[in-house]
């Protein structure tokens, strides 16, 4: 087979990598000292490393992260709260294996979103899928849908993602059909996704916040009970990471 026909059916397969990896195998003399099934090797592990990069970088588009955060980026020193052993084994993503939830807590300004966007990207890197979401613009959504007729066809798109992250969970109180709509997407996913919410509202305090006390309880039962608990502490990452302060420290010195 003539060289240039191969390399347009390797094209139009979308075999881009193996295309190019092979253009370099033809150049470069060092492979023919290779045998075939050697070559052959190395121009099939390319292309599926390319497709697996690709993959990745698409979950991680998709999940609409707000802030490009990772494992290796974040804080673990004593002063925050959080123990290495717990952070790292989280990474793993074994938990959303095996449909448990994190709750992700602290005061205001903590790094709990910086923590719970790190906590997804490698659950991204561990092949799953995950969406991100503020809980006020989710239940906007879900009235929006609700009022348009695609109300179920939403909570089956959200069912169908292996973490979903409710980020300032329970900051405003709810109204009585907020919590249904919650306990709607709750319920479709107990038991066979994950869920991870990011909140500065104590647990204690989350009842409280839920207007039906039926409701409250079936909410709070599907989160709490098989959730991992992260608590933040020390000063806010704001401050910590202030222009301001970089100054007074400098002016200090």
């Amino acid at each position: 087979m003539l060289t240039q026909p191969l390399l347009e059916k390797l094209s139009q397969l979308k075999l881009t990598t193996f295309r190019q990896a092979l253009e370099e195998q033809m150049q470069n003399p060092h492979y023919a000292e290779l045998s075939f099934e050697e070559r052959l090797g190395l121009l099939v592990d390319l292309e599926l490393t390319r497709r697996a990069n690709n993959r990745r970088h698409r979950r991680i588009k998709s999940a609409h992260f707000p802030l490009q955060a990772t494992i290796a980026d974040l804080d673990l020193s004593p002063s925050r709260g959080l123990k290495r052993s717990h952070i790292l084994e989280l990474a793993q993503g074994e938990w959303v294996r095996r449909h448990l939830n994190a709750l992700v807590l602290g005061p205001t300004g903590a790094g709990k979103t910086f923590l719970a966007c790190a906590l997804g990207r490698a659950v991204c890197e561990a092949e799953f899928n995950v969406r991100y979401v503020r809980t006020s613009r989710l239940l906007h959504s879900l009235e929006l849908a609700q009022a348009d007729g695609s109300y179920t066809k939403v909570l089956r798109s959200l069912a169908r993602i292996h973490l979903l992250i409710l980020d300032d969970w329970l900051r405003d109180p709810l109204s009585r059909s907020q919590a249904k709509d919650l306990l709607e997407i709750l319920d479709d996913r107990y038991g066979r996704s994950a869920t991870l919410v990011a909140t500065q509202v104590p647990v204690s305090d989350w009842h409280a916040r839920i207007p039906d006390p039926t409701l409250s309880d079936s909410v709070l039962d599907r989160l709490i009970h098989n959730a991992y608990r992260l608590t933040l502490q020390g000063d806010s990452m704001r401050k910590t990471h202030s222009p301001l302060n970089d100054s007074m420290r400098l002016l200090a010195d």
